[in-house]
């Protein structure tokens, strides 16, 4: 077995860091806001054990981790750096065996290509600052998504939605409008 290193990036939001590995967790993503919704994923349910610890997010090869107020990353990150190198090497459950992640897109035309750019060009990005974007709707110009990961509550995520993924769909897509994000 390879060794598993475990290094940390910070994210524009100060309440999360990524801690990335050098193995694929998972093909997708999964967000686990609360206690309750990471009750089906063995390695979000051991994360949430840690009382600092209130949001767990999946993708790829990193986990991403929403901390408390009261919780200070220089006492926190070491314990979760070395939490996540043994769920890794112990082959913790991400999620469950049934979870399927194709990607399939629906709705009109304009739907379709709304989450193709989406999912193509959006999603990788908002990855690398370890969160996660989903499509909602569009209806009458206005494009919904809604932001998981350490992008729900960034300070710097009306900035992202606004002058780059609006203005991205804007440009491929000349029937989008505007773009907002649904509250979590």
């Amino acid at each position: 077995m390879a060794t598993i290193n475990v290094y940390t990036e910070s994210t524009p939001n100060p309440a999360t860091m990524k801690f990335l590995v050098n193995k694929l967790l998972i093909n997708g993503s999964l967000d686990y806001p609360d206690r309750e919704k990471a009750q089906e994923s063995a390695f979000a349910r051991e994360l949430f054990k840690f009382n600092f610890v209130n949001g767990v997010f999946f993708a790829s090869n990193f986990v991403t981790v929403t901390k408390t107020d009261d919780a200070a990353w220089s006492d926190i990150e070491p314990l979760l750096k070395e939490f996540v190198k043994g769920a890794v090497e112990s082959e913790l459950a991400v999620k469950p065996e049934e979870h399927s992640e194709d990607v399939v897109f629906e709705g009109s035309d304009v739907e379709v290509k709304i989450q193709q750019v989406l999912h193509d060009y959006v999603r990788p990005a908002v990855e690398q600052d370890g969160g996660a974007i989903a499509y909602k709707s569009f209806d009458k110009g206005t494009v919904t998504v809604e932001l998981r990961g350490s992008c729900s509550g960034c300070p710097s995520s009306t900035i992202t939605l606004k002058a780059g993924i609006e203005g991205l769909l804007k440009r491929m897509v000349p029937e989008v409008e505007e773009v907002v994000a649904e509250a979590m």
